[in-house]
Order: structure tokens, then sequence, then C-alpha cells
């Protein structure tokens, strides 16, 4: 019997076809880890709305991941945004909502440009570029620095910190190299304590910025604790850094194994904005979502009780043949695109649109100056059940 769950189906890479399998077979299955606590894993489009949409019946505070730390669930619950159901959950994201709607994310593009240009350009003599780790982690850390108000003077240093913290493989899960995962951790705690000195310089002097927003807005009626601004600082620099960069990543090696659609993008034939929706649902980076169900329910025919848990398993709902044809296919003309990759309902992605606008200026940059991409080693997938994603990418860029 399989076990979704298993981080060794994803390094493998072979997570395609038996996705396939299961939505043929056992669309919404009771999902049985050994030693761990079991859940009902949702494979097809139909059942994985259902479940986005509906917050009372399907609550975030029993954590958002499969094998979660309980301690550390029960410790964030109904205080950080991502754990969190209405109406605190409300609350909390109307306050962040102005730093990501359409006007305040289109006057970042500038400073995203800024970012992506060099970086690209000082890449382009290079023989080999490792695409994760020297340019996908890269952007999305000097990003969050702006929404965040780090200092100019600090800049280089938090996005050293977040590409080390960000680092190839998901927190408790890899297949060895203990040195890169202490290293990693020893990052994350540095980030955490610059945040917390952050926190108390923003309580004096308040910016235009995000941790500014948490520590002066009232929610619910009252100022939020240290502890509940550094919760959420964590959720959102986490939340910036991993779904684009793997999508970046993704995207980047799904242009180089279609030259054609490559060639589209750089002739202008195929539509920039439709192509970040494309690279989006093939990539889906985050990719599964936890809910506990708080009343029994029927869900794609099964019977689910209350007190069980759900996972919505986002790369193979993006892949239901019943909502996208030909869904192997990389298509960057295909519309429409109804891709669940940035959620949906109560909980879709505050960050949806800062996501889409980077990969949008990626794109761009990369049709405006590069002209082939060639891959020049094997390429090496992340070994975790959470995040859909990669280690390694050596590519050419000319």
């Amino acid at each position: 019997m399989i076990d979704i769950s298993d981080p060794a189906i994803y390094g493998a890479g072979d997570a395609v076809a038996t996705w396939a399998q299961l939505r043929a077979t056992r669309p919404v299955f009771w999902n049985q880890p050994a030693g761990g606590e079991g859940f009902w894993a949702i494979m097809t489009y139909a059942p994985a709305l259902q479940v986005y949409r509906d917050a009372a019946t399907f609550t975030s505070e029993g954590g958002m991941r499969v094998g979660a730390d309980r301690a550390a669930v029960e410790a964030a619950a109904g205080r950080m945004l991502i754990v969190s159901d209405p109406p605190h959950h409300t609350s909390l994201r109307q306050a962040l909502n102005p730093a990501f709607r359409p006007a305040a994310v289109r006057a970042l593009a500038t400073s995203m440009r800024r970012a992506v240009e060099p970086l690209i350009e000082e890449n382009l003599t290079r023989e080999t570029v490792e695409f994760v780790s020297e340019v996908a982690a890269i952007i999305p850390a000097a990003v969050i620095c702006d929404l965040m108000g780090v200092p100019e003077s600090d800049r280089p240093m938090m996005i050293a910190l977040t590409s080390r913290a960000f680092g190839a493989s998901v927190a408790g899960e890899t297949t060895g190299r203990p040195a890169d995962m202490l290293d990693r951790a020893e990052a994350h705690a540095e980030i955490f304590l610059y945040y917390d000195d952050l926190v108390e310089e923003r309580r004096r002097h308040p910016g235009d910025d995000l941790v500014s927003t948490l520590v002066h807005s009232e929610i619910d009626g009252r100022r939020l604790t240290n502890e509940e601004v550094l919760l959420n600082c964590d959720g959102l620099v986490t939340g910036a850094n991993e779904t684009t960069r793997h999508a970046f990543v993704g995207g980047l090696l799904a242009l180089i194994e279609n030259p054609d659609q490559w060639r589209g993008l750089r002739e202008g034939t195929l539509d920039v904005d439709t192509a970040v929706e494309e690279v989006l649902r093939y990539t889906s980076p985050a990719m599964h979502v936890k809910r506990v169900v708080t009343a029994d329910v029927e869900l794609g025919g099964q019977l689910v009780e209350a007190g069980q848990a759900v996972a919505v398993w986002n790369p193979s709902v993006n892949r239901d043949e019943q909502i996208f044809p030909d869904p192997e296919r990389f298509d960057l003309a295909r519309r429409p695109n109804r891709h669940l990759t940035l959620g949906h309902g109560p909980h879709n992605c505050l960050g949806g649109l800062l996501a889409r606008q980077e990969l949008r200026i990626l794109l761009e940059v990369l049709r405006e100056r590069v002209t082939t991409m060639e891959l020049v080693g094997p390429v090496r997938r992340l070994y975790s059940n959470f995040i859909w994603g990669f280690e390694q990418l050596p590519v050419r860029l000319r």
C-alpha cells in the first residue's frame, strides 16, 4: 500500500505517475503512514475545492502540514495567519492586505527588476550556474527584505541568511547531510533574532513596512504580542521564499525541456501573464495543505469523520484530467487555467499577486537577455513531502 506522504517518492522524481494512478483509482483515500497519524489524501479537483472553500468544516488550526510537530502547531494555532480561522484570520489578513494589493505590488516592480536583471546578467558568461541557490533563492529574499522594511545596510546579510535558511531540503527531511541541516537551522535562528530586534525598533519608530503593520495594528481589539508578531514574520518570510523559489526553478526546467514554449515566449507569440499561470500550475511547489474536519462530511464519496485530517495534494489536483486537458503538457497558452497552486477561498495565498509579479519579471528578463538555456548536470529534487521542488539545477545561460 502506498504512503503518499513518503518523501522518498518525491526525491526519486517519479511522483507524477503515482498521482495519475491515484486520481484514476483512489481520488480520496485514507493514507496511513508507518508510525504516524493517518489522513484522507485528496488527489482530484472537486473535493479539493470543497476543502479550500469551507473554513468552518475544515479548520486550519490543526496545522497545515502532515507530520508537523504537535507542540509547534499548538503554539502557533490561532495566532499565526496560516494556522488560524475566522474571525481572527480575517482580522489579521485585513491588517496585512494593503501591502499585497495590486497597486502596492506594482510599486515593487522596479525594485524587483533591480534584483533580477544584474543577477541574470552576471550569470550569462559562466559555464555553470546552480540556478537553485545562485539565482532562484536570491530574488524572493530581496523582495521580502523590501516588504519587511529591512534597512539597506542589512540586506546583503539578510539575503545571505535567507538563502542559507531556505536551502536545499526542507527542515527535518533530508537524505543525510547533517552539516547542511545544522547550517540551515542556525541561519533560521539568526533570522528570528534579527526580526526580534526589528520588532522592538518598529515599536519605537514605526515605518511603512509589514513589521510595523503587525506591531501597530489593532487585531480583534488589541495589539499583537512580540511572540505573535514574530510568528507571523516567520510565516511571511517562509511563504515568500519557498513557493516562489521553486516555481522559478521548475519553470526554468520546463522551458528547457519544452523548447517550443521557450521559443514562443521569446518571440512574443505567447503571453507572459498566461505563462505565469501555467508555470504555477505545472510546478505546484506547495505540495500539500492539511486541514482538520470539525464535523462529519462527505468528501469525494467518502465519509470523513470529525477530528480526522485531510490533505489536499496540490500537484495532483492541478493535473486533474477533468479540469486540465492533457495535464502533463507544459502549455504556456493554456486557458482557462483554474489551478489551486496558491489555494482558494479564505486561505488563498496572501502573497499571490506578489508571487505572480516576481515570476512575471523573471520571465520578462529571461526572454529579454537570454537566447539559449541548457542543462549541464543532473537535476536533483527535494527529499520532501511538503515542498515539491528542487535541490539542484545546474544550467548554462547564454
